[in-house]
């Protein structure tokens, strides 16, 4: 019989190797029992449990022992337990994030869509094309990805004009907006006809005097027509370039 390994994280914390935990039920329940045991007499303050799924037998099991989640992916569960009653543990990911891009061709026609599936009893309104960010994407890159899928228009990011701040939203997370300013590189629209109902470029004065679009809509809009925003910059000695992403104002960096 094998015990449980660990490594020390720097605030007092034990990770437990999850290759460590052993499939069967009755054999875990012993090495957790001896494990919580030296924890206690090690003075760790919580305990990091992921389990994979060839053991999520092995979750009842913690429960049992005071364990309660953290999270839980595709590939595995995570489960925490206060050794030291009280110890702070940092919450998993509190956000969702999106983009949405205005697009304002050369004739101040600006690239609008309307949504396939909305909530019920609310009719068509048009708004910028965008959506979620997938995990390690970048803001400059989603925006110009999404804008692309979306319209089939493609772009060329300018810079970040404003973001929206919004509780209580999907499974009550909150949610990070952003808004890009893009630059159009084509005009044929191949509407992504899956999500999207409508896609048109339309008079940038019609679009802001709608009363069917969201006045929410229309500030954004209007933020990106008044504002220059933040840019891309690259500060030196931050790397690699995937794992990082600024924003300045025009000049900063000079």
């Amino acid at each position: 019989m094998t015990d449980l390994t660990w490594e020390m994280n720097p605030f007092g914390g034990a990770l437990v190797d999850s290759r460590s935990v052993d499939p069967d039920p009755n054999i875990f329940s012993d090495q957790l029992k001896r494990a919580i045991q030296t924890w206690k007499h090690e003075d760790v303050k919580v305990a990091w449990l992921e389990i994979l799924p060839s053991c999520f037998s092995a979750i009842p099991i913690a429960g049992e022992k005071g364990f309660i989640f953290h999270h839980a992916d595709s590939d595995s569960a995570t489960m925490t337990l206060d050794i030291h009653a009280g110890s702070f543990i940092p919450p998993y990911a509190t956000h969702y994030t999106g983009i949405g891009g205005v697009v304002i061709n050369e004739d101040n026609q600006i690239l609008v869509v309307s949504e396939k599936y909305r909530a019920a009893g609310r009719g068509p309104s048009y708004k910028l094309p965008g959506g979620a960010l997938t995990q390690g994407e970048h803001l400059a890159s989603a925006a110009v990805r999404e804008v692309k899928e979306e319209t089939g228009i493609a772009t060329e990011f300018q810079a970040l004009v404003c973001f929206r701040h919004w509780h209580g939203y999907r499974y009550g997370k909150s949610d990070i907006y952003f808004v890009a300013k893009l630059k159009p590189l084509s005009d044929i629209i191949t509407m992504q006809e899956e999500e999207i109902a409508e896609c048109l470029w339309m008079d940038v004065d019609e679009f802001l005097s709608s009363d069917t679009i969201h006045l929410f809509n229309k500030t954004i809009v209007k933020a990106a027509l008044l504002s220059k925003g933040v840019s891309p910059v690259e500060i030196p000695g931050y790397g690699p370039s995937e794992d990082f992403e600024f924003f300045m104002p025009p000049d900063a960096m000079a």
